[in-house]
């Protein structure tokens, strides 16, 4: 009970709540302590299961037509000053709706995070994928914003999935641009913009570089942008081929992982007030991704009971 209510409600609410529903009397730091410590047992389990995913022991699974990894991050308040947490989701798809469009299996994501270094967490993603019949997919996607950290977890542990761009964060870099180059309300802005988001959604990379090369800067200031987002879209050009993910059916936004960074992390660890250390953090990370990932909540508990 006090790992549960741990890992959703701040420490002092969820004595509340064990007195209210179960008639127990606790005090607050009881339930801190018990929620961490069970969470660092977990975090020992998610250890394990990197070692076994890098030393090439993995589990059978049934074949899987499509498997996804996103991969993103978000700031938590620790006593140190703010802190990435990152976090991962492995999720399938399963068929195509009337239109065309890819549909997600509803009940297949899966999380893991934890704020710590990019190699550290590139295991960390890579055990989640192992766990999840990597071996089994069919096709790999890993979708992502541009962040450079996650491309080269990408390169090193997912080698040979197919590589997305989000499209909504290549569409924010378009509108950025134009807002300092027009304006924030000027109609010239709009009229440039949605020329340039049809490229982009057309997956035609090398007419938009061609339209932002041909830019006049009239500052240092917008020089410098300029640069910055030609660099940005020539880097990510395969990864934008929008045209051909759609018609390969594909999911071509990261709003999967973009949700799970809100409700995972944000909705527990970024409460008003809050400061962790990064140990707390992780550990109530870890409680919360366990009891999210389907039946692992239980299978901790049934594994402990027997141990």
């Amino acid at each position: 009970m006090m790992g549960l209510v741990g890992a959703h409600h701040p420490f002092k609410r969820g004595k509340k709540l064990i007195e209210e529903l179960a008639g127990i009397e606790l005090n607050t730091k009881s339930v801190e302590r018990v929620s961490e410590s069970t969470g660092e047992e977990i975090l020992k389990i998610e250890r394990q299961w990197c070692r076994e995913a890098l030393s090439g022991k993995v589990i059978s699974m049934e074949p899987i037509p499509i498997l996804y990894v996103a991969i993103d991050g978000t700031a938590v308040p620790t006593l140190k000053g703010w802190k990435e947490a990152k976090l991962g989701c492995c999720f399938t798809q399963t068929t195509r709706d009337k239109q065309g469009y890819p549909i997600r299996d509803p009940h297949s994501t899966t999380y893991t995070g934890a704020i710590e270094n990019a190699e550290l967490f590139g295991q960390r993603i890579f055990a989640e994928a192992t766990m999840r019949g990597i071996q089994s997919a069919e096709r790999v996607v890993v979708i992502a914003d541009g962040a450079k950290w996650i491309w080269n977890i990408a390169d090193e542990h997912f080698y040979s999935a197919i590589q997305i761009v989000d499209l909504y964060h290549a569409r924010e870099h378009i509108w950025d641009l134009g807002k300092l180059l027009y304006g924030i309300e000027a109609e010239r802005t709009y009229r440039w913009v949605k020329v340039r988001h049809l490229e982009l959604d057309n997956g035609d990379i090398e007419s938009l570089l061609d339209s932002l090369r041909s830019l006049i800067a009239e500052s240092e200031e917008e020089e410098e942008k300029i640069r910055q987002e030609i660099g940005y879209f020539e880097n990510n050009k395969k990864r934008m081929r929008y045209r051909e993910f759609r018609d390969d059916g594909l999911f071509i936004g990261s709003g999967v992982v973009e949700a799970g960074c809100k409700s995972v992390i944000a909705h527990r660890l970024k409460q008003s007030g809050m400061r962790w250390t990064v140990y707390g953090a992780n550990t109530i990370l870890s409680l919360r991704t366990c009891q999210f990932n389907g039946s692992r909540w239980e299978d901790y508990w049934a594994d402990r009971c027997i141990a």
